[in-house]
């Protein structure tokens, strides 16, 4: 997982991994964001990250352990955060305008000479179900806890990509204090700045019994 320091010397937490070209970094670092361009298929997962062991595979081998229940996703692809860690934060005036977060992506990537991106509904409904998945399960992870990655979440919506790719983020109180956390991690810019991407879908999900408190989901793609 990568850690974020905001505002007050608050760790946040923000994570993601890294698949591109069949291979995902640790989890720490640059490791910030997930990313697939494979054409026409699921591409396959060779590690897991988020403070993950990145030499264990998905399917389980090295005695790597399932969580409880019907969670399907690894142990150890996913962190939570400590008892009471933003119990002393104010969400009350946390709320996503879809609208507002696509003008200030869209207004960094004109800064970088990049197109801007379009609001599609299938990546938004891939971003709502992965942040109502982490909410339930008060945790980070690019895995869904059907074992999904965000490749087959996109897939589900009837979205045929060949370019996807997937920012979280736990625990920001407004889209702003994502968006600087995102920038600052080189894996979450790296999606924010994907030159092929034309989509994107954006998600909050708010839970004030959970210890996370907030789940932000950003899908960015591209259409075959």
């Amino acid at each position: 997982m990568f850690r974020v320091a905001l505002s007050a010397g608050l760790a946040l937490f923000l994570g993601a991994c890294s698949l591109g070209s069949g291979s995902i970094s640790s989890g720490f670092a640059d490791s910030s964001s997930y990313t697939t361009n494979s054409i026409g298929a699921s591409p396959s997962v060779k590690g897991v990250a988020l403070g993950g062991d990145p030499g264990a595979s998905r399917g389980g081998s090295s005695g790597q352990k399932y969580a409880a229940l019907n969670d399907k996703a690894p142990t150890g692809t996913y962190e939570r955060a400590p008892a009471g860690a933003l119990s002393d934060r104010d969400y009350s005036s946390t709320a996503l305008s879809i609208d507002k977060a696509r003008d200030i992506i869209n207004q960094y990537r004109r800064d970088k000479g990049l197109k801007p991106l379009k609001i599609n509904a299938e990546l938004t409904a891939a971003a709502k179900s992965h942040s109502r998945d982490l909410a339930k399960w008060d945790r980070i992870s690019h895995y869904g806890s059907d074992g999904s990655n965000p490749w087959d979440r996109v897939k589900r919506t009837g979205y045929r990509a060949r370019l996807a790719a997937e920012n979280v983020g736990t625990g920001q109180i407004d889209f702003k204090e994502v968006m600087r956390g995102w920038r600052e991690s080189p894996g979450h810019n790296k999606n924010l700045l994907l030159a092929d991407a034309t989509h994107m879908g954006i998600a909050l999900v708010q839970d004030p019994k959970s210890e996370f408190k907030t789940f932000w989901t950003l899908v960015v793609g591209a259409p075959m």
